[in-house]
């Protein structure tokens, strides 16, 4: 009576799927990367220094430093918080916290004094 249990075969190494850490190490950036985003973060702070100092309208001053504000934001956590390589739902949370943050923000600005008609201290 011959038996029926089969041997497994071999799969070529090659063929195998990687482990699942392996393949979310391969897609973070080197440390290159990250000195590269720090010089960004640290450029943009030395603009919002310099145009902090500039002779600007306020409100276009405000917008400016609104946009370093949210560019820095996305850059530390996209990057550092390893945001862009997560779960897509965790990106959405973020900007949704985001847009909710910059829409109070905006109002705060209209309600104390940014509109042309209230006090601009």
């Amino acid at each position: 009576m011959a038996s029926s249990v089969q041997t497994p075969r071999q799969v070529p190494e090659e063929l195998t799927p990687a482990p699942r850490h392996e393949l979310d190490e391969a897609r973070h950036p080197g440390v290159r990367q990250y000195i590269v985003v720090a010089i960004v973060l640290a450029l943009a702070t030395l603009a919002e220094v310099v145009l902090y100092y500039l002779d600007l309208p306020r409100g276009l001053l405000v917008g400016l430093l609104l946009f370093f504000a949210v560019s820095k934001f996305a850059l530390v956590v996209l990057f550092f918080m390893h945001l862009k390589f997560d779960n897509p739902i965790f990106r959405r949370l973020f900007v949704t916290g985001l847009l909710l943050a910059i829409s109070v923000y905006a109002v705060v600005l209209v309600i104390f004094g940014i509109h042309p008609g209230g006090n601009q201290g």
